[in-house]
């Protein structure tokens, strides 16, 4: 059970007892974990000292309260120590880095974690909390606060932390009363009911009614109350019987009366839309026995003993609840003919009932975790079906495939309002998905108060400001999927849409411009556009590149065209033509027309890569090198040597890689070759070979890398990753 905090701590504006405190949250524990708790609560004190709580009680109170809540909850000593300084990082000076250093990493993170998830309660104008909840977005939220949490013991914190706010919830003004009891029965409540901790759950729901409808609370706890005395007299009756019959058949069972909350009896009495008087279940006990054959026997015997009610039976055993609850539930009618619910379930139900993850949560520094624990715990974390309400096994099972997190991210605006976008969104995505206008004049953004490039990938809370400039300026490198700007198609189509709309000259130019410069990098030739124009069905040439500059065709599709062109391009360099062609695969990936076959290897000259026009050249004793149709040498063969030339193709590619060299100017700055091997290493590059000179007098930096790729996209997608680093002046394939 989850111990009332007041039990060590004061409400009448006195620092709590500390000594009884720290005797209560160190029972257990070794010496070591009682030095941590020991040493948070002199961290927290010093951090506190001048702080109130708006009850005028020291603001230490509330730490405190919150760390035994979290003690109850059967949490370490880690989780203990976070729920002490949960509030010293936001609250006080003491700074994370601080918490880091004296504490550990592992505490730091758990603090660093509620901390993040306090967000949602920030939530302002232009949306207040309400309002989003009329507009149906609690479920984000709800989502956020668990994918947020990559540990657990977090959400168990943050459950504890608004636990005691609510229990002294009556300092604040009714505003604020309604607004902080709505926010707890939208969206804490239902966090502790799918971790399964329902003396939490049931403790919430109870405090948020008494704010949010007080008539209805104080009518049904004087209706409770008022019988109290009869209740129990009847609930002694029921156990005497129930006791005396186990005993006949030999079943050692623990026989108690349990509490019906006012919460849930007000909720049943809405939905069915009964009085009072005609819930089954206001007078209830539990039975707990040690196995799941001995529950069903003590169903038997209960009614046996007494009629049952029809359609008051639930086996919550064979069917468990969605968040892991398993019990047998029966209302019966019991001695002297009144009505009362019996539950029965085994110890270790009854145990996983009461506190549901938390119950189960043993972490031990250097042990190894239960692997079915954690499966639930991945399970928890990706299943977000947050209803109350039991959906059906199909709407279960589809909004299990559609809602996981890892198919989601959840971002939050300087407003706190959630954001839900599909998981690799970008912050420019971020940008349109809060509108297209801001999209298109958007310049720079800010996560978490830092400036970050605007193809960032966002991560689960992290709060995202725009900043926009006064024209709208979409960039066309937004589009290239190499440089990874924008990730959703509805951006993407956005940008499109607005370059559409521009000057036709323009667009010419820039689609031009930007061929150029990536047939440039990959070392081609623009020579024959017009018949790349005829094969892509535009008019002309002008065409061809208005649809570039707008974005409609991707250079990509452009390349392709232009190398298969240049491989059936019939130049007498390329093959003697004579002769009945035969064609032979090689275990190099080429395949060898007109000749048998013959040894190959890749001229180191040209490096060619597949997708590139290439051509053989049979050597003396060394069989056919390939090199690219445009290499120098091959350009420069003597007359009497061209008839060893051979046509060749590209062939099956079993896992290789290609040689490639690579050139880069850049204004020199610290850094530089880190960043550029870094975009390297992110695509799993191999660099085999690297120079590096610098002019002293213009700062002038040059770089020759030797890497290996595993065709031109590979090639072209690092090109154009290296050309957005800063200070980069020209990349390009060397020829």
């Amino acid at each position: 059970m989850v111990a009332r905090a007041e039990t060590t701590t004061s409400n009448d504006g006195q620092l709590p007892d500390v000594d009884a405190w720290l005797s209560s949250v160190s029972f257990g524990r070794d010496e070591s974990a009682q030095q941590m708790i020991r040493a948070a609560l002199d961290r927290a004190q010093k951090a506190h000292r001048d702080q109130t709580r708006a009850s005028g009680e020291p603001y230490l109170v509330h730490c405190l309260a919150v760390a035994e809540i979290v003690h109850h909850l059967q949490l370490d000593h880690e989780a203990v120590t976070a729920a002490v300084l949960h509030d010293v990082v936001e609250d006080t000076d003491v700074s994370l880095d601080d918490i880091r250093e004296e504490f550990g990493e592992k505490v730091a993170h758990l603090v660093d974690g509620v901390t993040k998830m306090g967000r949602i309660s920030e939530i302002r104008e232009p949306l207040s909390l309400q309002q989003q909840l009329d507009h149906g977005r609690a479920e984000n939220v709800r989502k956020l606060l668990l994918a947020m949490a990559e540990d657990v013991r977090v959400v168990l914190i943050k459950l504890a932390d608004r636990l005691h706010n609510m229990r002294t919830l009556r300092h604040l003004s009714e505003e604020r009363q309604k607004r902080i009891a709505r926010e707890t029965l939208d969206i804490y409540s239902p966090l502790a009911n799918r971790l399964g901790i329902w003396q939490v759950k049931w403790e919430l729901e109870d405090l948020a009614l008494r704010y949010l409808d007080a008539d209805a609370y104080h009518r049904i706890a004087a209706l409770l109350d008022g019988r109290r005395i009869d209740r129990e007299r009847h609930i002694e009756l029921v156990k005497e019987s129930l006791i005396e019959e186990f005993d006949r058949a030999g079943i050692q069972a623990d026989v108690v009366g349990r509490p019906k909350h006012i919460y849930s009896i007000w909720r049943k009495m809405r939905r069915k839309n009964v009085d009072f008087h005609q819930i089954f279940d206001v007078q209830a006990v539990r039975v707990l026995v040690d196995t799941t054959a001995e529950c069903y026997t003590v169903l038997g015997i209960v009614h046996g003993l007494w009629r049952h009610v029809p359609h008051e039976f639930d086996d919550y055993i064979a069917n468990p609840k969605a968040n892991n609850y398993r019990s047998l539930h029966t209302a019966v009618i019991g001695p002297e003919g009144k009505p009362v619910e019996v539950q029965i379930r085994t110890r270790e139900m009854h145990e996983h009932a009461e506190l549901g993850i938390a119950a189960h949560w043993r972490y031990k520094e250097g042990s190894r975790y239960d692997e079915g624990f954690e499966k639930k715990i991945a399970w928890l974390r990706q299943l977000l079906e947050w209803k109350d309400e039991e959906p059906s096994a199909h709407e279960f099972v589809d909004r299990f495939k559609s809602e996981s997190v890892e198919e989601r991210v959840y971002a939050l605006t300087p407003q706190g309002e959630v954001i839900d976008m599909p998981a690799g969104a970008t912050a420019l995505d971020f940008a349109y998905h809060i509108h297209t206008d801001v999209g298109h004049r958007c310049r720079g953004v800010k996560v978490n108060g830092r400036i970050v490039p605007l193809n960032y990938v966002l991560k689960n809370g992290e709060q995202v400001e725009v900043l926009t400039a006064r024209q709208a300026h979409p960039s066309r490198d937004w589009l290239n999927p190499h440089l990874g700007y924008l990730k959703t198609s509805r951006a993407r189509a956005k940008v499109r849409h607005w370059i559409k709309l521009q000057d036709r000259e323009i667009n010419i130019a820039a689609g031009r411009t930007a061929l150029e410069r990536e047939l440039h990098r990959l070392g081609l030739s623009a020579k024959r556009m017009a018949e790349v124009a005829e094969k892509l069905n535009f008019s002309n040439v002008d065409s061809l590149m208005a649809s570039l500059g707008r974005g409609d065709l991707p250079y990509g599709q452009v390349v392709s065209v232009l190398l298969d062109l240049e491989r059936t391009e019939d130049e007498p360099l390329t093959l003697p033509t004579t002769g009945r062609r035969n064609e032979k695969g090689t275990q190099d990936g080429f395949r060898i027309l007109g000749v048998g076959n013959l040894l190959t290897t890749t001229a180191r000259c040209c490096n060619p890569v597949p997708n590139d026009s290439i051509v053989g050249y049979i050597t003396r004793g060394r069989g056919v090198t390939i090199h690219r149709s445009d290499c120098s040498n091959v350009l420069r063969l003597k007359e009497e040597d061209r008839d060893r030339l051979i046509e060749v193709e590209w062939g099956a590619l079993p896992d290789r890689v290609f040689p490639v060299d690579i050139r880069i100017q850049a204004y020199d700055r610290p850094g530089l070759l880190r960043d550029v091997t870094a975009v390297l290493a992110n695509d799993r590059i191999n660099v085999t070979g690297i120079s590096t000179n610098t002019d002293g007098k213009e700062l002038i930096a040059r770089m020759d890398l030797h890497v290996e790729v595993t065709d031109i996209g590979q090639l072209s997608r690092i090109l154009s990753r290296i050309g957005q680093l800063p200070n980069i002046i020209e990349v390009r394939r060397k020829t």
